[in-house]
């Protein structure tokens, strides 16, 4: 379990970092007044968790692999680490949902009918609801982690010296 001490870490602080990008969006407006806007700019939540996902590579290479690691190390450490957040990502949309930004669903909702992205309320309620979010957000954490690592370990690994 200690060698995994790092990951642990990383991901604690990749769901931190999710809940403050959640109360950054909530006090922007982005999940009332400015809820049209919302669909794209969530997106950039990606610039901040990728730099996370490689600044942990990174720890993982220089703390615990003395400097040298492999693209298969860092990759099962990366997969380790998307497991966690993945597995930690429904107590963050819980704490999302009912905590932060509770008027997210019904906002979402309201609009998605009204500009007809969906014809009936019953229709939106069955796409944006906590039970649906949990399983999106742990899918999409895993595979964007999967993705950042198998890309960012090429420029991560040690190279072999050619002498």
């Amino acid at each position: 379990m200690s060698s995994f001490k790092i990951e642990f870490k990383w991901a604690i602080l990749f769901s931190i970092m999710g809940l403050v990008w959640m109360l950054l969006e909530k006090l922007s407006g982005l999940h009332s007044t400015y809820i049209d806007y919302h669909l794209y700019l969530t997106n950039l939540f990606a610039i901040p968790a990728i730099w996370l996902m490689v600044l942990a590579l990174k720890e993982k290479k220089k703390v615990y692999f003395d400097g040298n690691i492999t693209y298969v190390q860092g990759l099962v450490s990366g997969i380790i680490l998307s497991v966690i957040i993945a597995l930690l990502s429904p107590i963050t949309q819980w704490i999302t949902t009912y905590l932060i930004t509770p008027e997210y669903f019904p906002n979402v909702i309201k609009r998605s009918v009204e500009i007809g992205y969906y014809k009936t309320t019953a229709e939106a309620e069955a796409n944006f609801n906590y039970p649906n979010y949990a399983v999106q957000g742990a899918i999409a954490a895993f595979v964007m982690g999967l993705i950042t690592t198998s890309i960012s370990m090429i420029f991560i690994r040690t190279r072999k010296q050619s002498h």
